[in-house]
């Protein structure tokens, strides 16, 4: 929300002044305008149709604005000083909880004018109790009607904002006021939800008084005989409204809510009012059903469907028995008539037949829990009393629902519906959540087309209201923070009738004479046939032409025009229809039937030919006035053009022109006349004449057409049909070389046959050409005609000498052109001057490739040179190559240059040069040598492969060049195998293609047809490797972190990548620029050619595991995807786990001296080196990185998101830097290295100081500190000295403070990762969680040795049966609230009835109604109104502190069913880890058996104050696992008892085991193994045990004398061996240590320390007071370890702490129910103390469930919890408990010592209990619904684990006990009388123990 982030001044700056209305903006959609209004979310909008007026309504603002969406008026209605809690007018001194809240508009509705009066516009808001004004329609910033001072009648609208509000103004006559008739009373019937602040008593439904006002009367009253729908319970009626509409003479509302009788799901449902039924005696609902589980209505408008008054509704799908909406969603409608008939037979079964059908099935019944039932009044009362009377029963309830199938389904949820009617047809507006405006059209069997959507608002909900304008052509559409105004249709932006056809929309249709796209009704003749086209209707179509006569015309004519038309409108007499040729002026058209008659244009008036084309296409438009009806195509041809475009013959293109045009062959014209000139024509072919064949032409020629050049020729011409040219023009032939014309004269002969003979005179024709001939046009010429030639027919000339070079080419051109060679060159024969040459020169060879070949021959040879034959045949069986015959090939011969052969087989090994012969001359030789190879192949790599092949093979062998690199080929089996490099001589590599089979093939290599295989070597093609997990899936842009993937047949990828698909960042900006111009995905696909990959090499660790080191990426580029290419296989990340691989910015890292980076760190050795930075751990575990202190390694031994804690060499490394002395720390995290700084150690180091030393030292030194710090103390006034000296002691003790710290982080250091190891357990099943039936025992019954869970009800089988009925009706009677309650109170009243009993009691309760939590909660709630009430008396704060009563106990057990699941789920995780590090911390150093003090412990009482000396060891322990003994490494302390040793081993080897499922250390016994033989039992007590007066020592490992690394097992203990039994384990798994009260023998057992309080020590042994004193003192050194541990501790204390207080994620269901209870308790009784409120949270909660917890983690966890750990546990529940406390936490030096090691954490936690107390207390309430939902799961999910028999058998006995007194109890009470509760409760007496009561 806007107002919600921005203070109140700066809101009205930014919002626009009323005198400025802000500006409407129309969206991408040119035709959609939108308004942006302040106020967000929007959420009412009201249309005055009469004045086109808006109003919306939102948070904190009003608006008025025009139907342009101009805004008018602007008021604003919030925030103010308001609380749901307050009732108004708020006065803050008396309303602490008021705060400026938001005010969200609930209703916004018009009251109509009456009479002269004008109408108002009614405003309700959620502030204040949901009070309402009256406002003017023409102003809203006018009030009409505003109440300052509201009574509680006046209360309208939900306070809160997330509860519906529905309203509807009726009017009806005035009966009671006034007097006279004609009074009109105006209301307002209003639906709200239910509110669980503020008023509880605001029934569902209520009417109000609108008009008239007269005092006492109030506007907006709900006044006694107005009526309101009575409800039994408000809370479980909380219906959720969604519309509330007047149909005739009814009200209607629609609203879901859960079924309460039925199947307890939410559904819808309708319900009916009469309007004049001021008592609600008419109210009935019926459910609805809508299609398959759409429950929820989320819109409704009551509308049309086929002229039949109709209710659409948008239904959701509810998730999972929740009143929660999901995206699923439907449109449903249901006929008015088929609503009010069920609702009809509803009241007509409740009035007559006692609610049940015909089937005697119950249909109807009384809802709203109110004590009415139905009747069986007389038939005819329904029509008596159609709105109900006093006697009628109400409200009724259908228990059969209406059904209706969907309309339309969604995806998205739907949230809006409104309707129109169009031509009849029904068309239904639909919202949904993302913005969307859907169009449907509802046909009349309630089936619906979807025809259209638009995008309004993106990503923001449609509101509930959804209205058409006026005139029903716009759609307003209200959504998150605008109004828009959508147009119903675009129809008139279809511009032609195919688009306008194509939209199929059901407003549209083409007008034909109007020629738009219009609404029906928009076209005057709609009624007419063929005047209008629904463009919905699929059988459709345009107006056509079908076709035109004639088709097509010479331009140079004018002609009449047939259009055939289909589907043409009819027109009136008056009217006509006219035709428009292009762009021409209109003709007149004359109609005929479905025939149009026009003239064509006249021939001027045609636009003109274009060039190069012979005719036009002109449209031909059929026009009514200056609407297009429909368009033809008419074609206008041009003879002239015909023949202009065909010179060469244009008598023969113009007759056989396909437009009918003639020749006259006299005026050299193509015409579309049938008339020449001058008398002869020749006709089209297409008239049936001979045409063509007609035409004069020159048809041949006589001579030859091959002319030399060079040389005088004539050249004859044949011509016939020339006798048509009588006149006495000469013909000249004409020959055109390259554009140059030759004039020959020629002489003509007539032959026989029409046929003449042209002779053309002789001529020397010259022109250089490059080849041997070239082509020529000649043509011959009748004066100015030119004669028409047959096409093709041309002249060759041509040049001997071009391009013959050598004698074989020159004798190889064909005889007809008489080419010879003549003194070294190529000339015509009539040119040579000498004798031509018979013979050519022998061949000359100048080239051989290639110069080698296979024996077995079969590659070709190519041979170039010159006279190499004249043809091909001239060299067949010529050629030889070094001695062997070589076959040449036709199609690579040419002539005289070129021979292409095949290479024969030569049978062995030999070389010689290539002989070419040629007739009888002289063969050619080559100068190159030829030499026949055999090449071999002598091994293969790697001899394995994918199928997918990619592979590469490297082949190794000898003369691996022979033939060309085009001869060589590889193959495996059938499939090629592609030579990638270049070939060596004796290598070769190819890359496998893919194979469709696994299994061995043999590698070939082929040399031409020669075929060569690796000896014994095949290739194995195997199976595709497989990626099936790849972890991490995150890395830093500085890569280099280790990917480990596993899989199968890794080990046969030769080539394992991993690759990064990245992408420029600045691509991304454009991308982003683009999508705002809304470009489509395609447009968008253009960039991924800038796409780039950064790769890296991974290796192969095995067939199962290889590992990717990441690739680095720039942070200046996007990682579009992660792949591995396995050689052909790509795995792309996504696939692997279906998660997609991130890539993070790098971790950054500060230096080690921030203050000064260059100065060197200051490093005391053996302490740890803490690093700092920022997301060390974001995409990087701790194995992960390294890091080295000069030249050695500082060991990393924690990692978390902000440090790094390494532990250097004790002594200073060497530099490895030339630069400085001092080493430098460096920290690797892949690729990432980062240089922190220079370390210097601290000289004064006592490093070489043995470490034992170095603890008796600091011990000593501070007992002389302390000491010193005494005398000075003592004497500090006497000297100034001492102050000096005190100065030094407090330096001293900074450097012990020190120590404690290095002490603590190496500590913590070595939990961590300890801790690390146990993490990984936990997450999966290690978490040993109690079973729920467990837990509960634990819980209800704590301590008892058989709980009544565990029992069976002991009786004997003959009283069975009828004891069992009794307890029946038992549990029967305590379903009885009354009886509940009293006999809770009674018992409580008893002297006898102990604080144990009350307990129990409540125990029992709980288990035996643990079936039905609701009923329980409901109980409890009571008791507990009741506790408060006594509390209230006396003193508030001490409520809950205790114990003390039954309902206390009950609150205790509800609290802990209601959070199993989140201990389950979040809290059980960090306590488990807080005890797992306790345990691990206290069993590192000794624990005292007998007393059960610990060295490290949190708790001062237990801790083991005597320095005790002790070793660290490690056994061998031998598990048998199965069949074979595995040794097992398990640190133990040499001063270990030998049963603390037992435990431990135990601990190790069931590590993941829940303890329950562990042998019991008692069972087995300890043996030590050594050598062969050597088995030494070993106990606690034997006869070696040392007894020293009348102390007698336990056995440790040190008295055995058990060296390190001894080997031991556990052993099953023998039943001889009956060892003592010291440590005794009770049922909780609590473990209690020897105690000294279990003496022998008069003897005392110690273990490390000997009992202190020892009173029979003599008087002359007990040393002086002082002596005493200092003995006391000098322990206090070693509460240092205190600090330590808790300094360890910390880090999983503060995660328990959060786990139970953190409101990240929602805190539990119940604990907001809990509170919001205690919050309306304080509220009811005036409680305005905070801290009273703080107390009573704190006692409910924290102390009486999360203590507990702590102190006893037994009660959740299956482990066991020994008394050291006890101790500490303790402590840290004291510290919970005072974070939890409102009192100021002060400490001084008298403090308790737990309390002074927590001082600094408390106030910390205090904050986190009072921000969870706070968040969960401004978190909405209203959780009542939802958290009755989860009581009813938890019924279902645990009541079978509860054994009730047995707690109501257990329960009778208190019954029995104290049986006068309740009875008494229970007669006393008139409801109890009037339920016969005294009654029941005898009777169950009587069954359950034969006790004989005064039946």
């Amino acid at each position: 929300m806007l107002a919600s982030s921005i203070p109140l001044s700066l809101l009205l700056l930014l919002l626009p002044p009323p005198s400025c209305p802000a500006d409407a903006v129309p969206t991408s959609d040119p035709s959609v305008r939108w308004v942006e209004l302040s106020g967000a979310a929007l959420s009412h909008l009201v249309l005055d149709p009469g004045a086109g007026r808006l109003y919306v309504g939102g948070v904190d603002h009003l608006y008025q604005l025009t139907a342009d969406l101009e805004v008018m008026s602007h008021v604003k209605t919030g925030p103010h000083l308001d609380s749901p809690d307050c009732l108004p007018p708020i006065v803050p001194q008396d309303c602490p909880s008021a705060t400026p809240t938001h005010n969200h508009n609930k209703l916004l509705l018009m009251e109509p004018a009456q009479g002269a009066g004008p109408g108002s516009l009614i405003v309700c808001g959620s502030l204040y109790q949901g009070i309402c004004d009256k406002r003017s329609l023409s102003n809203i910033s006018q009030l009409i009607y505003q109440t300052s001072n509201p009574v509680d009648t006046q209360y309208v609208a939900a306070n809160d904002p997330r509860v519906s509000t529905v309203a509807v103004v009726i009017t009806t006559e005035n009966k009671q006021e006034g007097g006279g008739a004609g009074g009109v009373l105006r209301l307002m019937l209003v639906g709200r939800g239910y509110t669980s602040k503020g008023p509880g008593d605001i029934p569902p439904i209520t009417t109000r008084r609108l008009s008239p006002v007269v005092s006492p009367r109030r506007a907006f009253s709900q006044e006694e005989e107005l009526g309101k729908l009575v409800v039994g319970s408000y809370s479980e009626y909380n219906n959720h409204f969604v519309k509330a509409v007047a149909h005739g003479n009814h009200v209607y509302f629609l609203f879901s809510r859960r079924d309460v009788w039925h199947k307890k799901e939410y559904r819808t449902y309708a319900s009916q009012l009469c309007t004049s039924d001021r008592s609600f005696y008419s109210y009935v609902e019926v459910p609805l059903l809508c299609g398959n589980g759409y429950n929820l209505a989320q819109g409704a408008w009551l509308g049309n469907r086929s002229g039949e008054p109709a209710l659409f509704v948008v239904m959701a799908t509810g998730q999972a028995s929740t009143p929660v909406a999901t995206g699923r969603s439907a449109l449903c409608v249901y006929g008015m008539a088929e609503l009010d008939a069920m609702l009809r037979r509803a009241q007509e079964l409740c009035y007559t037949e006692g609610g049940r059908g015909s089937s005697g099935q119950e249909e109807a019944y009384i809802e709203y829990a109110v004590s009415s039932k139905c009747l069986k009044l007389p038939q005819d009362s329904l029509s008596e009393y159609p709105c109900g009377g006093e006697h009628t029963p109400n409200p009724i309830a259908s228990a059969v629902p209406l059904p209706a199938i969907t309309t339309f389904t969604s995806t998205t949820q739907l949230t809006a519906v409104t309707t129109a009617t169009e031509a009849g047809h029904t068309i239904a507006f639909l919202g949904d959540r993302e913005g969307r405006l859907h169009k449907v059209l509802v046909r009349s069997d309630g089936s619906g087309d979807l025809y259209g959507s638009v995008l309004v608002d993106s990503g923001s909900a449609v509101s509930a209201d959804l209205l058409l304008d006026d005139s029903q052509q716009h759609v307003y559409v209200l959504t998150n923070s605008r109004l828009s105004k959508v147009p119903v249709s675009s129809c008139e932006r279809q511009t032609d009738c195919q688009s306008c056809l194509a939209v199929r929309d059901p407003y549209c249709g083409w007008c034909v004479l109007e020629g738009r796209c219009s609404r029906k009704h928009q076209c005057q003749r709609h009624m007419q046939p063929n005047h209008w086209l629904w463009s919905f209707e699929p059988t459709n179509q345009c107006v056509t032409v079908q076709s035109l006569q004639p088709a097509n015309q010479s331009k140079d004519e004018q002609t009449q025009v047939t259009l055939s038309v289909v589907q043409l409108p009819d027109l009136t007499e008056a009217e006509s229809l006219s035709c428009v040729f292009g762009l021409l002026p209109p003709q007149p058209a004359i109609v005929t039937g479905t025939s149009i008659t026009c003239q064509s244009p006249a021939p001027e008036l045609l636009p003109p030919m274009l060039t190069g084309s012979d005719h036009m296409i002109l449209p031909v438009s059929l026009m009514f006035g200056h609407v297009t009806v429909t368009t033809g195509d008419m074609t206008f041809y041009d003879c002239g053009a015909v023949s202009q475009l065909n010179q060469s013959s244009q008598c023969l293109a113009c007759v056989s022109s396909v437009w009918g045009c003639n020749w006259c062959p006299l005026d050299q014209l193509c015409t579309h006349n049938h008339s020449c000139p001058n008398q002869h024509i020749i006709l089209n072919q297409r008239q049936e004449s001979p045409g063509p064949t007609s035409c004069p032409l020159v048809f041949a020629l006589q001579s030859s057409a091959l002319v030399p050049l060079g040389l005088s020729t004539t050249v004859v011409l044949r011509g016939r049909n020339l006798d048509v040219y009588t006149d006495e023009a000469q013909y000249l032939c004409v020959v055109e070389i390259e554009g140059v014309q030759f004039n020959l004269t020629a002489a003509v002969e007539k032959t026989h046959g029409n046929t003449h003979t042209f002779t053309c005179s002789p001529h020397q024709f010259q022109y250089a050409v490059s080849q041997l001939q070239y082509s020529t046009a000649v043509y011959l010429r009748r004066g100015e005609r030119r004669i028409d030639t047959l096409p093709g027919l041309q002249l060759q000339l041509y040049d001997c000498s071009a391009g013959q070079s050598d004698c074989s080419q020159c004798r190889a051109v064909p005889e007809e052109y008489g080419c010879v060679w003549c003194s070294g060159s190529c000339v015509y024969n009539q040119s040579c001057t000498s004798v031509p040459a018979d013979t050519c020169p022998p061949p000359q060879i100048t080239q051989v490739l290639p110069v080698s070949g296979p024996l077995e021959g079969g590659v070709l040879v190519t041979i170039t040179g010159s006279n190499l034959g004249m043809k091909y045949q001239d060299v067949m069986g010529g050629v030889t190559v070094a001695g062997v015959q070589c076959l040449p090939r036709a199609e690579g011969y040419q002539i005289s240059t070129r021979v292409v052969c095949e290479l024969q087989s030569s049978g062995k090994q030999r070389e010689g040069p290539v002989l070419v012969a040629v007739g009888t001359t002289p063969p050619g030789r080559s100068t190159q040598m030829f030499t026949y190879q055999d090449p071999q192949l002598l091994d293969l790599v790697p001899d394995k492969g994918p199928v997918s092949g990619g592979t590469r093979l490297t082949i190794r062998g000898r003369q691996l060049l022979t033939g060309q690199k085009s001869d060589l080929s590889a193959f495996l089996g059938p499939q090629p195998c592609y030579i990638v490099e270049e070939v060596t001589d004796t290598q070769l590599v190819c890359q496998t293609g893919s194979s469709n089979q696994t299994g061995g093939v043999t590698l070939r290599v082929l040399f031409g047809k020669a075929e060569r295989t690796v000896p014994n070597v095949t290739f194995r093609y195997l199976d595709d490797p497989v990626i099936t997990d790849a972890m991490p899936a995150e890395s830093f842009y500085a890569g280099g972190r280790v990917v480990m993937v596993t899989g199968r047949n890794l080990g046969v990828v030769q080539q394992p990548i991993i690759s990064v698909w990245v992408e420029p960042v600045v691509v991304q900006r454009v991308k982003r620029r683009r999508r705002l111009a809304l470009l489509t995905a395609k447009q968008q696909l253009v960039f991924n050619s800038t796409m780039t990959t950064v790769s890296e090499r991974c290796s192969v660790l095995s067939s199962s595991q290889m590992s990717c080191p990441t690739p680095a990426v720039t942070p200046e580029v996007k990682v579009k995807g992660v792949w591995f290419q396995l050689d052909n296989v790509r795995v792309h990340y996504e696939t692997i786990k279906g998660k997609s691989f991130t890539y993070y910015p790098n971790p950054e890292f500060f230096p080690l001296n921030r203050e000064a980076p260059d100065a060197p760190y200051r490093f005391k050795p053996g302490g740890v080196i803490a690093v700092e930075g920022q997301h060390l751990t974001r995409a990087i575990s701790r194995q992960e990185v390294t890091a080295r202190l000069g030249d050695r390694e500082c060991e990393v031994k924690t990692l978390d998101n902000t440090h790094l804690y390494c532990e250097p060499p004790e002594i200073q490394p060497l530099s490895v830097d030339d630069s400085s002395e001092l080493p430098c720390l460096k920290v690797f995290m892949g690729n990432l290295k980062v240089d922190l700084g220079l370390v210097q150690y601290d000289s004064d180091s006592l490093s070489v100081v043995p470490l034992a030393a170095q603890i008796s030292l600091g011990a000593g030194a501070a007992v002389i500190i302390l000491s010193v710090l005494v005398v000075i103390l003592m004497y500090r006034r006497k000297s100034k000295q001492a102050l000096r000296d005190y100065k030094k002691v407090l330096l001293q003790l900074e450097t012990l403070e020190i120590n404690v710290g290095d002490q603590c982080r190496k500590e913590f250091t070595d939990l961590m990762t300890e801790m690390m190891d146990l993490s990984s357990d936990v997450g999966g099943p290690g978490l040993p969680l109690l079973d729920y039936r467990t837990y509960a025992e634990r819980v209800f019954f704590p301590g008892q040795q058989v709980a009544p869970l565990s029992r069976q009800l002991d009786l004997p089988e003959s009283r069975r049966q009828t004891v069992e009925q009794g307890l029946q009706q038992l549990n029967n009677l305590l379903n009885n609230k009354l009886f509940l309650t009293r006999f809770i109170h009674t018992l409580e009243a008893q002297q006898g009835f102990s604080q144990r009993d009350r307990g129990y009691v409540a125990s029992l309760l709980t288990m035996a109604l643990h079936d039905k939590l609701e009923y329980f909660t409901e109980v409890m709630k009571s008791l507990l109104q009741d506790l408060v009430q006594q509390y209230v008396a006396k003193n508030p704060k001490l409520m809950l502190r205790r114990t003390e009563t039954v309902v206390e106990k009950m609150l205790t057990n509800w609290m802990s069913i209601c959070l199993y699941s989140f201990l389950k789920e979040v809290a059980g995780e960090p306590l488990y880890m807080l005890y797992r590090a306790i345990k691990y911390q206290v069993d590192k150093g000794p624990v005292d058996s007998v007393t059960g003090k610990a060295k490290r412990t949190l708790n001062d009482s237990h801790l083991l104050r005597e320095d005790v000396d002790y070793c660290a060891m490690t056994l061998t322990v031998l598990v048998k696992n199965g069949v074979e003994v595995q040794p097992c490494p398990v640190k133990v302390l040499d001063t270990d008892t030998i049963t603390q040793v037992k435990d431990k081993i135990l601990d190790q080897v069931y590590r993941g085991a829940p303890f329950s499922q562990r042998p019991a250390a008692d069972s087995l016994d300890l043996e030590w193994r050594s050598g062969q033989a050597g088995h030494l039992t070993l106990s606690d007590d034997d006869v070696t045990a040392v007894v020293q007066g009348r102390w007698k020592r336990v056995n440790t490992l040190q008295h055995y004398k058990v060296p390190d690394g001894a080997t031991v097992a556990l052993i099953p203990r023998s039943q001889s061996s009956g060892g003592v039994g010291v440590n005794q384990v009770f049922q909780t798994g609590e473990k209690t240590p020897m105690l000294e009260g279990e003496e022998e023998e008069g003897l005392r057992l110690w273990h490390l320390v000997k009992s202190s309080e020892d009173p029979e020590i003599p008087k002359h042994r007990k040393s002086s007071m002082r002596e005493r004193e200092r003995a006391k003192a000098i322990p206090e050194i070693y509460l240092t370890r205190l600090l330590s541990m808790k300094g360890t501790l910390q880090k999983f204390v503060d995660d328990v702490f959060v786990a139970i207080l953190s409101t990240k994620r929602p805190p539990p269901i119940a604990v907001r129910f809990f509170f919001d209870f205690l919050d309306d308790m304080a509220e009811k009784h005036g409680i305005d103390d905070p801290e009273t409120v703080h107390i009573w949270k704190t006692n409910s909660l924290p102390l009486r469930f999360w203590v507990n917890i702590l102190k006893n983690p037994q009660f959740v966890l299956d482990v066991q919890v020994s008394d050291s750990i006890d101790a500490v546990l303790s402590v840290i529940a004291q510290t919970f408990i005072d974070s939890c406390t409102t009192s100021e936490h002060k400490v001084g030096r008298d403090s308790p010592v737990n309390k002074l090691l927590y001082a600094r954490e408390i106030p910390r936690y205090k904050q986190l209990v009072e921000r969870y107390y706070s968040d969960i207390h401004s978190a909405a309430s209203g959780c009542y619904q939802e958290m009755n939902s989860t009581l009813t799961e938890l019924s279902g999910s645990f009541a079978s684990e509860m054994n009730s028999l047995v707690a109501l058998h257990e329960l009778y006995k208190y019954i029995n006990k104290y049986y006068d007194q309740i009875i008494m109890s229970l007669e006393e009470d008139s409801s109890g009388q009037k339920m016969q509760l005294a009654y029941r409760l005898q009777q169950v007496a009587a069954l359950v123990e034969n006790k004989v009561t005064d039946l």
